[in-house]
């Protein structure tokens, strides 16, 4: 799976119409080799976009859940330690 697709769901506050796009976008790059594609295609790949847009929000929607919301800052520290650690520092 593309590492830049993060989760979404049981966030506080809840993902936003954008991050859900720049996901689902993100997926349809992957799954078609395209990192943009070329016209004769466009339409196609923003449909793909769109349709699969919808379908993450109404999964969100519909999922549930009895953990509490996670904090984005908090996940977003522990990504940042993780990727340190990982690769080093970042001059």
């Amino acid at each position: 799976m593309c590492r830049n697709i993060k989760p979404l769901f049981n966030f506080a506050p809840p993902a936003t119409a954008s991050e859900i796009e720049d996901a689902a976008r993100q997926y349809v790059r992957k799954v078609s080799g395209f990192s943009k594609p070329s016209r004769a295609n466009e339409a196609a790949f923003e449909t793909a976009v769109a349709e699969i847009a919808r379908a993450t929000q109404r999964l969100l929607d519909d999922l549930i859940t009895g953990a509490p919301a996670r904090d984005r800052d908090e996940e977003a520290a522990k990504a940042r330690a993780r990727a340190a650690k990982r690769f080093g520092a970042q001059a």
